[in-house]
């Protein structure tokens, strides 16, 4: 600035008006140049900023899709051996065997139990209320995001609409039905068992009336074909959930 301050104070006393007028034109064009390159680097940093902020919510939800993974494969698992003891024990009760088949109409009553998929949506929750949720807005990760929790939404209304019927049906079974001789036999050791006054053949028979009933049936029919689709849907979410993750490591390491 010294040496601009002598130029035009040596220009001003020499009278040289328009070479003074041109050197002040390219200090004015300095200037502005200087101020531009000052903005890009504030916007450069800004952006910095920016992405490193998206990528922490991103890399939140990649932590969450995997553990929603875990989760889903033990869902599909657990749901499998149930729907293939219920299957069986469907195939059981057309062929009229079931007193053939006692302990598979015991075990079919995992039925009843209710499983729920919990996803951990905190941190798509905490991208879409932030600033940086438009930075993702019509990009092939919004879309598989949709795509994501609109899966989620769909299992949840199937997996409540079963459990509630499930609950409905063993309710109406308890009004039906003494169970004690079944709790009995189902929590209570073999050996304690043994010295009861109650003999096997009358938790056995306990057994065969309680899963005779239409109620009871019902749950294992249902089961039977319902949790094929449940599966399938665990697995179509994990795909998508995998995409998900592919996609958030492709956009962090940029």
């Amino acid at each position: 600035m010294k040496l601009f301050r002598r130029i035009r104070h040596k220009l001003i006393l020499d009278n040289k008006k328009t070479q003074y007028l041109k050197y002040a034109l390219g200090e004015i064009v300095l200037v502005v140049i200087g101020i531009l390159i000052a903005l890009q680097i504030n916007n450069w940093n800004q952006s910095i900023k920016n992405k490193r902020s998206l990528d922490e919510y991103l890399v939140k939800i990649k932590s969450h899709t995997s553990e929603d993974i875990e989760q889903l494969e033990q869902l599909a698992n657990g749901r499998k051996q149930i729907a293939d003891i219920c299957k069986k024990a469907r195939n059981s009760i057309l062929e009229k065997t079931e007193k053939d088949n006692l302990f598979l109409f015991m075990t079919s009553g995992s039925a009843f139990v209710d499983f729920y998929f919990k996803p951990n949506i905190g941190g798509y929750q905490s991208l879409k209320n932030s600033a940086y949720y438009g930075k993702i807005n019509n990009t092939k990760l919004d879309s598989l995001l949709a795509k994501y929790y609109g899966l989620v939404d769909v299992i949840a209304e199937n997996e409540n609409s079963y459990n509630q019927y499930t609950v409905h049906q063993e309710n109406y079974l308890d009004t039906q039905f003494d169970r004690s001789l079944i709790l009995a036999a189902a929590f209570i050791p073999q050996d304690s068992l043994a010295i009861k006054a109650t003999p096997q053949s009358e938790y056995d028979q306990a057994f065969i009336e309680y899963t005779a009933k239409p109620a009871y049936r019902n749950v294992i029919n249902l089961a039977a074909w319902q949790f094929d689709t449940m599966i399938s849907q665990y697995n179509q979410l994990t795909e998508i959930g995998h995409l998900i993750i592919n996609e958030i490591d492709t956009i962090t390491e940029d």
